[in-house]
């Protein structure tokens, strides 16, 4: 994502977003390292329709980059769709939230989101996210889909990894740490 929240890499739908393929200009061997960390991890994926549908017509043929895309169910996120060849899929339909909190109930990999900035407000808004993994580039785009939209709670998290590339990337990954913890400043009195 960008410094102001923005993870849109690409147009969607004519909503006139300028700035497609922004990653590549500032990608460095450093990040390919800790991308390739990332997808090396046994996952599932859960996936906003949109995000879906362009996959699965992707990654099949170029699965060489990313083998485990090919092994993680797909649970997808759509009121329109409910089957797919690309298999292993499974569609959510209806109330979002609940069915996470089914997927989430049952044993296998972690479940990871990537892109679906919209489905991801849904996650946040019901306490559903319990970590992240950012890869935070030194820009700013003002404008595009963000990953904090509206969608957030307050939420404590912790760093549990974190790098900066040489073009300044910082990869950090985060897990949650219970309530915000408040307070006030503790000023000493001299007598």
């Amino acid at each position: 994502m960008t410094l102001d929240g923005v993870i849109q890499n690409e147009e969607n739908d004519g909503d006139g977003f300028k700035y497609g393929g922004w990653f590549f200009g500032y990608a460095d061997e450093a990040t390919g390292a800790v991308i390739q960390e990332r997808l090396a991890k046994p996952v599932d994926l859960l996936l906003g329709r949109k995000v879906f549908e362009g996959w699965e017509t992707y990654w099949p043929s170029h699965s060489h980059f990313w083998p485990n895309v090919m092994t993680a169910t797909k649970y997808v996120a759509s009121n329109t769709r409910n089957s797919s060849d690309w298999q292993p899929t499974i569609f959510l339909s209806g109330d979002l939230a609940e069915k996470v909190r089914e997927v989430k109930q049952t044993d296998g990999p972690d479940l990871h989101v990537f892109g679906s900035a919209d489905m991801l407000q849904t996650l946040f808004r019901n306490d559903l996210v319990d970590g992240l993994e950012l890869m935070i580039f030194p820009i700013t785009l003002g404008q595009g889909k963000r990953l904090f939209n509206g969608g957030s709670i307050p939420a404590a998290f912790k760093v549990t990894e974190s790098q900066v590339t040489p073009n300044g990337i910082i990869s950090i990954s985060y897990e949650r740490d219970g309530d915000v913890k408040t307070g006030a400043p503790q000023i000493e009195e001299n007598d």
